[in-house]
C-alpha cells in the first residue's frame, strides 16, 4: 500500500498525477536538448531516479513527467512559486539563494575560471583591469564579477549573455576578453568550437561552486526523498556510471568526450553527503 503524502508537493503531484522538472536546453552535459528536442544529461538523469522514487513512494506508475525550460534568470523564480516541482539543470547552491528554494545534497563541485584568446594574455582577474569581460546572466559568476569589480577598483566593463554560449560569442567577437564561467561549462562550450586550441583557461579559480538539484521550497518530507535518492545513488556506487556516461565518454548529439575525471572534491561528497551551501566545505 503506497504511503499517504506528507508534504505539499507529494500531495499535489498525487492528485494532479504530474510531476514537473525544470531543464536548460544548452548546458552540456548536465541539461541539454538531444536530437528529438528531449532534454538529457547528468542532472536529467538524477531526476529521473528522483520521479522512479515519487511513483513508488505514491504508488502511481503512471505519473506524468511535465518537462519545462528554464534559464539562468527563470528557474529560481519559477521555483519558488511552485510552476516547477524540480529544477534539474545546472545550478549553484548559494547561501542567498536558500532563501527562497530549496537545494538536494550536493551533486557536483565546479570552480569558476578565465576563458580568453591565448593571445589576450589573461592569467588572473587582475589582468582584467580596464577590460571588458563576459559572463552569464543571473549566476553566481556575475554577482562574483561585480562584486570584486568594486573591491578592488578594476573598473571592468562586466556584460552579461542569456545563456552560455551568447557569452563565449562575445569572447570570439573580441567584445569582450574573457568570459568568466564555471571551468566544467566552460569546457562544454569550448568543446563544440572549431577554434578551441586558440583559447585558454585561468589556472587560478575564482570561486567554488557546489551544484545541486533545486527543490520547491518549505517542504522537508520532499527534500527528504530527493536526498535519499542521491545518497543512494552515492552508497551503491551506481553514481560513477553516470558521472561516466556524461564526463568521460561521448556524449550524445554533441560528439564530444570532456575526458573529465571525477575530482576529489566530488568524491569526497560522494563519501560523506553534504547540502552545504559553504564553499569552505569542499576545498
Amino acid at each position: 500500500m503506497a504511503q499517504e503524502p506528507e508534504s505539499a508537493t507529494l500531495r499535489k503531484i498525487r492528485d494532479t498525477g504530474v510531476v514537473t522538472l525544470g531543464h536548460r536546453t544548452v548546458s552540456v552535459p548536465f541539461s541539454y536538448l538531444d536530437a528529438r528536442r528531449r532534454p538529457i544529461g547528468y542532472s536529467m538523469d538524477i531526476c529521473q531516479r528522483v520521479v522512479e522514487a515519487i511513483r513508488l513512494r505514491l504508488g502511481q506508475p503512471e505519473i506524468e513527467v511535465r518537462l519545462v525550460p528554464v534559464t539562468s534568470a527563470t528557474r529560481l523564480p519559477m521555483l519558488a512559486i511552485g510552476t516547477v516541482d524540480l529544477e534539474c539543470g545546472v545550478t549553484t547552491h548559494t547561501v542567498e539563494r536558500q532563501k527562497s528554494v530549496a537545494f538536494s545534497v550536493t551533486t557536483f563541485v565546479a570552480a569558476s575560471r578565465l576563458l580568453s584568446k591565448k593571445s589576450a594574455e589573461i592569467f588572473i582577474i587582475d589582468d582584467l583591469r580596464g577590460q571588458s569581460v563576459a559572463t552569464t546572466l543571473s549566476t553566481t559568476s556575475i554577482q562574483y564579477l561585480t562584486a570584486v569589480n568594486q573591491s578592488r577598483g578594476l573598473d571592468m566593463k562586466i556584460h552579461a549573455g542569456a545563456d552560455d554560449q551568447d557569452a563565449f560569442l562575445m569572447v570570439r567577437n573580441d567584445h569582450a576578453v574573457a568570459f568568466a564561467m564555471d571551468d566544467v561549462l566552460l569546457r562544454g562550450v569550448l568543446a563544440s568550437a572549431p577554434d578551441a586550441a586558440s583559447y585558454r583557461m585561468s589556472d587560478e579559480a575564482l570561486t567554488t561552486e557546489p551544484y545541486a538539484i533545486g527543490i520547491v521550497p518549505n517542504d522537508p518530507v520532499f527534500k527528504q526523498l530527493v536526498d535519499g535518492v542521491i545518497v543512494g545513488l552515492y552508497r551503491s556506487g551506481e553514481i560513477h556510471d553516470i558521472y561516466k556516461k556524461w564526463f568521460e565518454s561521448t556524449v550524445p548529439l554533441r560528439n564530444i568526450n570532456l575526458r573529465m575525471p571525477m575530482s576529489e572534491q566530488l568524491k569526497r561528497v560522494i563519501a560523506q553527503p553534504t547540502d552545504s551551501p559553504d564553499p569552505a566545505t569542499y576545498r
